[in-house]
């Protein structure tokens, strides 16, 4: 548990010797963290922002293969995909759950339904398992209510899962502290340090405190995702990374009923989108462009984004006539994604790559799905500076694993199965520190009031949006963000988090400020009309 000293009590420790230091709080660092730790290394992370603050808390929150990627030709990192998802599945459920996909196939399409059979059935065959079947049109629409029905011709089902991506990041992180590594937010790296020709540490700076140290370790690994040039700059390597924004619109479930996934060819340039039920919403995606707005920026879903993705929703659901005004929330997210000049930015790589420059390890680039072995990739390039270091083993598991059963009067199996997930080992102790009224759900969500509690006592919250927007996602979840709750949260969370009034009177401003420009819709007169686009579907089909 992170207490409130232990900012002060880490920062005393940063002359110590250390073995890795690991630059970048995402999935990937956290990963790193993780397999370094469990390796016997001294091992340090840092963040300049939040755990996940970046594209590791604004992911499609798909735990997947990557049908698409398939199609690409990118087999190797499908196989590996697959492979970690069923270990995902097994070792993290409440956190890491199965979540079925529908693929419909429409008069016309290309590819068609002999095309997706035999993608599907590779699909299955890496994984190791055959979960895809074929519906007829009468079949697929009990399986996808709604759904519109001029010139369907059946489609199929198969089988992926879904996280939540930055309860994934932060329990990974937990279970490397818990064994022994030290991680802290808000602590940039300003400056590399060097010795002897080679990169060999960091000037770093407190964020929140505005104080600095120097800290040296044997290796230092560049994990800053679509940050990574800029580290890479200081040693005189050219940029590589093209970053790329992928945009989200969230609506509540009754809008947008879905039950499962379902993925389908966009009207305007047949790229597969996708709709589908998560934390009690309906969650539609993705957009691929480049992004060109500073990366310290918040980043937010451009206008002819919201455009194209109703352009998807209504040509699938038109009879549900949904508006800008249905939609709860939206999210983008910049994936670092390695440049190779493609005029079509999805048809550039997926894959992860590891760079050795002058001392400074980079790794960039990759899935969600695949971080731990993306984490492997890294430590074993990492290996020769480290003498004695073991061999790093992808016997062991992912996520660590959680015995026992979680007492507690009135929380259903569901619930139990829930919290165990997101918060492994620590879940007892989040249930045993609720208050009377706590162990309940805060309306419209998922999400438990002693969960707040919890995040504010022990999970190193600086800023208002961390615990709304990453600890728990009410600020997805709800109407404005969660506004109407803000005084219920504050009666809980406010002495948890040390903050006199004028600090949280200052963070509920500045959090609402940056909902409304981060993960709310654009000016409407700004945004293009997409019935059009909608409309010009109908006589295809």
């Amino acid at each position: 548990m992170w207490t409130t000293t232990w900012r002060d009590e880490t920062w005393s420790h940063l002359s110590d010797p250390w073995d890795v230091l690991i630059i970048g709080g995402g999935i990937t660092g956290a990963g790193i963290l993780r397999e370094a730790v469990r390796l016997g290394l001294r091992a340090l992370l840092v963040e300049q922002r939040d755990f996940a603050w970046g594209t590791s808390s604004r992911s499609s929150k798909l735990v997947h293969g990557g049908l698409r990627y398939l199609a690409q030709g990118h087999i190797g990192l499908t196989r590996a995909s697959v492979r970690e998802r069923k270990r995902l599945l097994a070792e993290g459920p409440g956190l890491i759950d199965p979540l079925g996909f529908l693929l419909a196939t429409y008069k016309g399409d290309r590819p068609g339904r002999w095309t997706y059979k035999a993608g599907l059935s590779i699909y299955d065959l890496l994984a190791l398992q055959w979960s895809h079947h074929y519906y007829s049109p009468q079949d697929f629409e009990l399986l996808a209510p709604h759904l519109d029905r001029r010139g369907l011709k059946g489609g199929f089902r198969y089988g992926d899962a879904q996280t939540d991506d930055a309860r994934l990041v932060l329990r990974v992180i937990r279970e490397a502290v818990a064994a022994g590594g030290v991680a802290l937010n808000y602590v940039a790296a300003e400056e590399l340090l060097r010795e002897g020709g080679r990169v060999a540490g960091a000037r770093l700076v407190d964020r929140l405190q505005g104080r600095s140290a120097e800290v040296r370790a044997q290796v230092v690994i560049n994990a800053t995702g679509a940050w990574a040039d800029r580290l890479r700059a200081q040693v005189g390597a050219p940029a590589r990374i093209r970053p790329l924004r992928g945009s989200h619109l969230i609506f509540p479930a009754w809008r947008l009923p879905v039950a499962q996934a379902l993925s389908f060819l966009h009207p305007q340039d047949r790229r597969p989108v996708f709709i589908f039920p998560w934390e009690g919403i309906a969650l539609v995606g993705t957009t691929d462009l480049d992004h060109h707005a500073p990366l310290d920026d918040e980043p937010a879903i451009a206008p002819a984004e919201v455009s194209y993705l109703m352009a998807a929703v209504d040509s699938q659901f038109p009879s549900l006539s949904l508006g800008l005004d249905d939609i709860i929330a939206t999210f983008a997210g910049v994936r670092p994604v390695i440049g190779t000049g493609r005029a079509d930015p999805s048809k550039e790589s997926r894959d992860h790559v590891v760079w050795e420059e002058e001392g400074l390890l980079t790794v960039t680039g990759g899935k969600l799905t695949t971080f731990r072995l993306i984490a492997l990739d890294a430590l074993r390039a990492a290996r020769r500076h480290l003498p004695g270091m073991p061999r790093p083993s992808r016997r062991l598991p992912v996520l660590d694993r959680v015995d026992g059963p979680l007492p507690a009067a009135g929380l259903d199996e569901a619930q139990r199965r829930r919290l165990l997930g997101r918060y492994g080992a620590e879940a007892p102790a989040l249930v045993a520190a609720a208050a009377p009224g706590e162990l309940e759900a805060i309306a419209g969500t998922q999400t438990l009031w002693a969960e707040l509690r919890w995040a504010a006592r022990a999970e190193g919250v600086g800023h208002l949006d961390d615990l709304l927007l990453r600890r728990v996602r009410l600020g997805l979840l709800l109407e404005e963000g969660g506004r109407a709750i803000l005084p219920q949260v504050r009666a809980v969370v406010q002495r948890e988090l040390g903050w006199s009034d004028a600090r949280w009177e200052e963070e509920e401003a500045a959090y609402l400020d940056l909902w409304r420009r981060a993960y709310y819709l654009p000016a409407g007169e700004s945004i293009p009309d997409w019935h059009a686009a909608a409309l010009a579907e109908a006589p295809r089909r």
